[in-house]
């Protein structure tokens, strides 16, 4: 029906500091009905042919300005995006089927502190300097931007992790040329509007600061990753990828981008442990762990999805663990009583639900969730793709449902006895990105996070982050690490200088 597809929101590029249509569009649905909302651009070669030669055109005014004029340019963006915090909010849960709530206390304020922490911690790295009296040198370093980076990002914290990327390579000097998820394209492009607005006060002859960031410093090119994605990773003129998303997409971006010798950061998947010793405070612990399992439909890399339970707490904390997930309420994401919104697409669902009965056709226990509780949905969400927090039990070590990464809000428990047993388990998967251990015992904590093979562990906690400190994966979670110094050094080149005297 006409009428009908002139109410969808039609996206368009942003290039060069302004918004250019495609001739092209993929649609996008709201995963908690099931319509379709929004249609995207089908971009190719040339809308990033384009991006790429406006990001160029951008980089000598963009990377010559000092780290202070970025710095305050970044915190301007920042509060923009923290005036419009509500409206972006329920875009990002509209879009991508998380709770209002979410995308309320988390999404959206953690992508403006990625502007501001940026803009800080721009202005404190230094320098190396080393001194060779015997032959009359000294030798120092410099840090200099790298040029346009090609920064791609997944659809599960659509904003937070776009931003966690674009803030680094601006505040460092570098262009940008960011392809959001086809799936969850809104929030980037509102967050164009907002650049386009700070661009209009951009006016280089001004001797006082602009007001905003220049034109071509930051473009976004939406569509699919196998057209769009692509043609960015291949352009010889994109010296550098940053990539959060499968393990699978990351292998292809890692061959296609080889022949051009491009600096890679690649943020994968992850199987992460819960290891739950007797001496654990169950009181914290079980409503952290089913956080851990659970938030954001449970489409979070660094989600639990293999819990370790020491033998002789095992069957009480399955008990109540299992009590409070069926607590759990699943509904509308605008429901401010509801802790779970939709999954992102109907494959998705589909391929989540797969791994439940797989575990079930190997003789797995559903303790509660898929296919054993009725899920109850408002009328008008009859049609969206909801899914009950899901417990499995008995499940193999070496099933797929232990062994790969589900996405999705299904958690698998299994009993251990000794700390090397569990540690062994623990580290019998391909992945490496993230760990939590419970127990009170300060020696077998430090202990066993030592002897995970993981980039994160946090002890009686879960998802307490301090952006200075790395943040990345071992074994098949990816490669690289992001933080404050990390991501430095990442989207810079240093240069050693030698002067003799």
């Amino acid at each position: 029906t006409m009428a009908h597809s002139e109410a969808l929101l039609v996206l368009e590029n942003f290039i060069g500091g302004k918004f250019v249509p495609c001739s092209s569009y993929i649609d996008s649905y709201n995963p908690s009905t099931g319509d379709v909302y929004c249609r995207v651009p089908d971009s190719g070669k040339e809308e990033v042919e384009l991006a790429v030669e406006a990001a160029k055109a951008a980089f000598p005014i963009w990377s010559s300005k000092s780290p202070l004029e970025r710095s305050q340019i970044l915190n301007k963006l920042a509060d923009l995006i923290e005036h419009d915090l509500e409206e972006f909010a329920q875009a990002e849960s509209k879009d991508q089927g998380k709770t209002v709530t979410f995308a309320r206390t988390i999404d959206i304020p953690r992508a403006v502190y990625n502007f501001r922490f940026f803009a800080s911690s721009i202005l404190h790295h230094t320098t190396e300097c080393s001194e060779m009296t015997a032959v009359g040198c000294v030798h120092y370093t410099l840090r200099t931007p790298v040029g346009v980076a090609g920064l791609i990002s997944p659809w599960n914290l659509p904003l937070y992790l776009l931003t966690w990327k674009i803030a680094p390579a601006i505040a460092c000097g570098n262009t940008v040329v960011a392809k959001p998820s086809e799936m969850t394209s809104v929030t980037a492009w509102m967050m164009s509007k907002l650049l386009e607005k700070a661009g209009k006060g951009c006016d280089d002859s001004l001797p006082f600061f602009p007001s905003g960031v220049p034109p071509g410093v930051v473009n976004v090119v939406f569509g699919m990753g196998s057209k769009a994605g692509e043609a960015l990773v291949c352009h010889p003129d994109v010296p550098l990828i940053s990539f959060t998303g499968s393990t699978l997409t990351a292998q292809r971006i890692t061959e296609k981008s080889a022949p051009h010798c491009k600096r890679l950061s690649l943020e994968l998947g992850g199987k992460n442990p819960a290891i739950i010793f007797n001496d654990a405070d169950l009181s914290q612990c079980i409503p952290t762990t089913l956080r851990s399992s659970f938030a954001n439909q449970g489409e979070i890399c660094l989600c639990t999805s293999r819990i370790f339970v020491q033998r002789g707490i095992y069957n009480e904390f399955v008990k109540r663990f299992v009590a409070e997930a069926k607590k759990w309420k699943v509904g509308n994401p605008s429901d401010p009583t509801v802790s779970m919104g939709a999954l992102i697409s109907k494959e998705h669902l589909e391929k989540v639900r797969n791994y439940v009965k797989k575990a079930q056709a190997e003789g797995a226990r559903v303790l509660c969730g898929e296919g054993v509780d009725s899920l109850v949905l408002p009328a008008d969400n009859q049609k969206g793709y909801f899914m009950l927090p899901t417990v499995i039990a008995e499940v193999k070590d070496e099933s797929k449902c232990m062994q790969e990464e589900i996405f999705g809000p299904v958690t698998c428990v299994a009993a251990f006895d000794t700390e090397d047993e569990v540690i062994e388990r623990a580290n019998r998967v391909k992945y490496g990105l993230a760990a939590t251990v419970w127990s009170s015992n300060v020696g077998c904590v430090h202990r066993v996070a030592r002897r995970l093979q993981s980039g994160l562990v946090w002890t009686n906690c879960w998802l307490v982050r301090d952006l200075n400190l790395p943040f990345g994966g071992m074994k098949a979670s990816g490669i690289g690490r992001e933080g404050a110094k990390d991501s430095y050094e990442f989207f810079t080149e240093v240069k050693t200088i030698t002067i003799k005297h």
